[in-house]
């Protein structure tokens, strides 16, 4: 039998053979933004175990992804609470104190240029008087029941 073609020698018929397939990366295999190869990399090279899996980057490229994605729509919402298209770190700030888990997360963070989030102790607020409390709404009281009656 002849075949149409030469016979194709070495490396399972690859060498030379048809498209090469297109590299798909670890992230979008994963379907994360985050770079799970750069975050491999960084496992090793900083010795923090003698081996690593091939899972362990996945799943911090995960937590950090979700972590950050967390933040920043909340820093987005106090943004859009002040009036302000660009997130500034006063927002992240405001958006990380407000949150219970995240403040707990980051309580021994400082942001810079973030300053503090307004609290006024209320003892240092002043006293309301009875006559100021009082004055302004009998007035009103004084015309409206005459109106109604």
């Amino acid at each position: 039998m002849e075949t149409g073609g030469k016979v194709k020698k070495g490396a399972g018929g690859r060498r030379g053979g048809g498209p090469k397939k297109k590299p798909v990366s670890r992230s979008v295999k994963s379907g994360l933004q985050f770079p799970v190869g750069r975050i491999g990399r960084y496992l090793k090279k900083g010795r923090y175990a003698e081996r690593v899996g091939s899972g362990a980057p996945v799943y911090l490229a995960a937590v950090l992804e979700y972590l950050a994605a967390e933040v920043l729509e909340l820093a987005g919402n106090a943004a859009r609470d002040n009036k302000k298209n660009r997130i500034i770190p006063r927002h992240v700030l405001l958006a990380v104190r407000n949150d219970e888990e995240l403040g707990k997360l980051l309580a021994g963070v400082t942001i810079a240029h973030g300053g503090v989030l307004p609290n006024i102790n209320p003892i240092l607020l002043p006293k309301k008087t009875e006559k100021a409390t009082k004055e302004p709404k009998s007035p009103s009281k004084a015309t409206k029941s005459p109106k109604k009656a």
